[in-house]
């Protein structure tokens, strides 16, 4: 008797030869009908006829070959059309085999706000208004860092006030009294001067970094001169920093340079790939993603995980440099960028030159980053096998959910979920649960109302929740864990609870069973993990209930005057910025609020300001 694989894979085989060769999408199955893999292809039937065949194939691709049971395909007219089709299923579905992006928010821009006096902030949208936009970033972190430093280089406010709103109405704050602010509260800078600091940060943030250095010099020179010693001092503290900052700048190429080059390392444990960004011949950021040994990252994949990624960017340079050749993805690349940028945009792969040598660069950071990662991985892998040893489980806990209780008396009884994927906490799965079915403060009865209402979803299509747990970790001790096990129980589901048990010092102690502690402390990677594991689903608990709570606490001390519901509690809220400025806001002030009545305004400042006298 043959076996079932190779009948499998015949039958495979003799399905994609009767494919069209034609543009179209493949989508991979396995036994279960779970989507593990999706392709395109400019000729459906030669490239899902090449899965089947006994053609050498590399660990990866072999792999996900052996795991597929079914495929299905959409016939497409163009390869743009089967490029966009591609995208948006791998988005859909997360295929376990594909390179995905991570993170599904948007990169952060710098932005100078509109006005007469403008502000330096960083915001995830690029809006259609008169601000002016730097960007993207590669993250939020790199973002703030570099408006932190032009801030306290040019002295510019990072507070909250509104300007000239509020120029004179109060003292300056401590930035001022430190020196790492012009003080516009208080008047010390004249409208003219503070625009030019502004215009200055703006220049810096276009890579024009010597010309503000060449413009603070002569500044300085002449303060100097004139005895305007205070003057010429910021200029001298401006032009020490700026050069500071550049030296984080590398001159890569001719100062008109607008490019991204994008590098690409694989072997068999991992494949990365780096985009290096340069504005005005200077690399200005960079990017480093990383993937596993399972997913699959061949220069077709690349090729549509590099338009995946600009989908995400708002800015596209003039020119993309990629460092392998994408053969005749390249030009489906191009046509797509162009249409996403509404201009032309060149996509080359040097060969000798300057840029060749930017490429190397990007693969040389690429190899780099593979070997952090599959060290990283490895130390992760370690401390989740001794783990499993440990608790004697029987597969590897490749997804460990981890649940808390929170709450503030008697109201907001909550129960926090996180997640823990390969040793990494994975955000987008963590969930909020707010208890409904129990009187009081019962921690157990809440931790099985939790537990029952996560796992009635196993069955849905898709989403954090039909994935199934390979191990539950309870911020509590034997009493949590055996009313969870019960529960668990109950719903006929089978899956290994542990307690996360804590000293007097509230510091991770030990993991529990419903009858015995097993120590951890001697396991130094294990004891990290589960002590990060704790934190942050207490973290992420205790935040959203207190959360909740001020939100009540606000709406609930306006909601008591007379007059004023949830909607006008709202809107006074947004108006004024919080119940404080409430409190102390005049009548008439109250009264200039849209949807606010004067009797509403009566009331309100006669509630807070009669309590004052009592």
């Amino acid at each position: 008797m043959r076996n079932d694989s190779v009948e499998t894979r015949e039958k495979l085989l003799k399905k994609a030869n009767a494919l069209p060769f034609c543009p179209g999408v493949y989508i991979m199955k396995d036994r279960s009908g779970k989507v593990i893999y999706v392709g395109k292809s400019k000729r459906l039937k030669m490239r899902v006829s090449q899965y089947f065949q006994n053609s050498e194939k590399n660990v990866k691709t072999a792999k996900m070959v052996s795991s597929v049971f079914d495929f299905e395909y959409i016939l497409c007219k163009t390869e743009m059309e089967a490029l966009t089709l591609e995208n948006t299923l791998i988005k859909q579905y997360t295929p376990r085999y594909n390179i995905n992006l991570k993170d599904s928010k948007s990169y952060p821009y710098i932005k100078i706000t509109a006005g007469e006096y403008p502000k330096i902030v960083v915001t995830r949208s690029r809006k259609n208004d008169k601000g002016q936009y730097f960007g993207p970033y590669s993250g939020m972190g790199v973002a703030l860092a570099v408006t932190g430093a032009l801030n306290r280089i040019f002295g510019l406010p990072d507070c909250k006030r509104s300007f000239p709103k509020d120029i004179g109405k109060d003292r300056p704050c401590i930035y001022y009294q430190m020196k790492r602010c012009c003080g516009v509260c208080n008047g010390k800078i004249s409208q003219e001067e503070y625009g030019k600091l502004v215009k200055f940060a703006g220049e810096v943030l276009k890579g024009n970094t010597a010309k503000v250095r060449r413009t603070l010099e002569a500044d300085m020179l002449e303060n100097s001169e004139n005895e305007r010693y205070e003057a010429a001092a910021r200029c001298r503290d401006a032009i020490n920093a700026l050069s500071a900052l550049s030296e984080k700048q590398h001159v890569v190429g001719a100062p008109d340079l607008d490019e991204d080059v994008i590098g690409f390392y694989s072997d068999e444990l991992c494949s990365v790939i780096t985009a290096l960004y340069i504005r005005n011949g200077a690399l200005t950021d960079r990017d480093e993603f990383c993937f596993g040994a399972d997913e699959i990252a061949e220069k077709s994949d690349v090729a549509a995980f590099i338009c995946r990624h600009y989908q995400t960017r708002e800015y596209i340079p003039k020119s993309v440099c990629l460092s392998f050749d994408a053969g005749e993805d390249a030009e489906l690349i191009k046509t797509f960028l162009s249409e996403r940028a509404e201009r032309k945009i060149e996509v080359t792969t040097p060969i000798r030159g300057e840029r060749k040598k930017l490429c190397d660069i990007a693969d040389e950071n690429a190899r780099e980053a593979g070997k952090r990662f599959c060290a990283e991985t490895a130390k992760t892998d370690e401390a989740i096998l001794k783990l499993a040893e440990m608790l004697s489980l029987e597969t590897f806990p490749e997804r460990i959910e981890a649940y808390d209780i929170s709450n503030f008396g008697a109201e907001h009884l909550t129960a926090g979920m996180i997640v823990c994927e390969g040793g990494k906490f994975k955000k987008k799965d963590y969930r909020l649960f707010k208890i409904k079915g129990v009187i009081g403060t019962d921690d157990y009865l809440s931790m099985s109302e939790a537990i029952e209402r996560r796992f009635s979803h196993l069955g849905d299509g898709g989403g954090s929740f039909a994935a199934y747990p390979d191990l539950i970790l309870l911020d509590g001790g034997k009493g949590h864990v055996s009313t969870v096990k019960a529960k668990l129980a109950e719903m006929g589901i089978d899956v290994p609870v542990f307690g996360m048990v804590k000293d007097d010092y509230h510091k991770t102690r030990a993991l529990t069973t419903e009858s015995e502690e097993i120590n951890i402390a001697r396991e130094q990677r294990v004891f990290v993990m589960i002590y990060r594991i704790q934190e942050e689903v207490h973290r992420f608990t205790v935040s959203k209930m207190e959360g909740a709570k001020r939100s009540t606490l606000k709406h609930s001390t306006l909601e008591k005057i007379n007059g004023i519901g949830a909607a006008k509690a709202k809107v006074l809220l947004a108006a004024f910025g919080g119940i404080g400025a409430v409190k102390t806001a005049t009548e008439d002030e109250i009264a200039r609020v849209k949807g606010i009545s004067a009797a509403d305004a009566r009331a309100v400042y006669r509630y807070f300001h009669e309590k004052d006298k009592e």
